[in-house]
């Protein structure tokens, strides 16, 4: 599409840093190349790295070693920052437009200063205390590996987001409600968030998670797929399976 030379103007390419289904990255290298080749800009949306990745939690783009050919970063306060609102930054000039030109600013109403001051303060950890970057990391390698000693495929992505692909949409939500019944809670995806007939449970870590958490996650799985667990004899007695 850029070779085709279509585009008109000022040309963006837009990805994810981190793929929010599979916690898949982003190929930033080529699209930096990419970018330089044919005259374009890149903006990368990272809500699921920033905080998350990089020796200084500042996202995808730092941990691939990628930030200076990063044009725009993008992305929310609700994820590791646990806040609301978000962020885009970038060269002053394009702020400043952004500013008095986005849709999404013009009469809007300023964030609230306790949200602000929430989201700071959440800043201010990711910088002070590198440490639980470190035990967030460790928890999804655990969770992954009970996961698959489990017999369930759980994806090897590097973010925090561990794929548990099932495949039909049904199943999914069978899966889903047995665990859910069981304690544990992961967020279902079917289409249009996934191709057809790729649903799956999207799992998430935080540094707070200990390794007997994990334990007892894995637990779950398999009292599920044992067929033992209180959940799936409560459907079974009542002819749902």
């Amino acid at each position: 599409m850029l070779a085709s030379g279509q585009a008109r103007g000022g040309t963006l390419i837009v990805t994810d840093g981190v793929f929010s289904m599979h916690g898949d990255l982003a190929p930033l290298g080529e699209l930096i190349r990419l970018k330089n080749a044919y005259g374009a800009r890149l903006v990368v949306d990272d809500a699921h790295g920033v905080g998350v990745l990089g020796g200084h939690g500042r996202g995808t783009a730092e941990h691939l070693g990628a930030e200076d050919g990063v044009d725009l970063l993008i992305g929310t306060f609700s994820k590791s920052l646990a806040a609301t609102g978000g962020f885009v930054t970038g060269p002053a000039e394009v702020i400043d437009y952004l500013r008095h030109h986005a849709r999404a600013m013009i009469f809007s109403a300023a964030m609230p200063p306790s949200s602000a001051a929430a989201a700071l303060a959440a800043l201010r950890i990711v910088q002070a205390e590198p440490g639980r970057r470190g035990r967030l990391r460790r928890a999804v390698l655990a969770l992954r590996d009970g996961l698959r000693s489990a017999g369930f495929p759980a994806g090897d992505a590097e973010a925090a987001i561990v794929p548990i692909e099932v495949g039909a949409e049904i199943e999914t939500l069978r899966l889903w409600r047995r665990l859910f019944d069981e304690g544990f809670y992961a967020n279902p995806a079917i289409p249009p968030a996934v191709e057809p007939g790729r649903s799956l449970l999207r799992a998430s870590c935080t540094a707070d998670h200990t390794s007997e958490h994990i334990r007892e996650a894995v637990g779950m799985f398999r009292r599920v797929a044992s067929g033992t667990s209180a959940a799936a004899v409560v459907l079974e007695q009542e002819g749902a399976l």
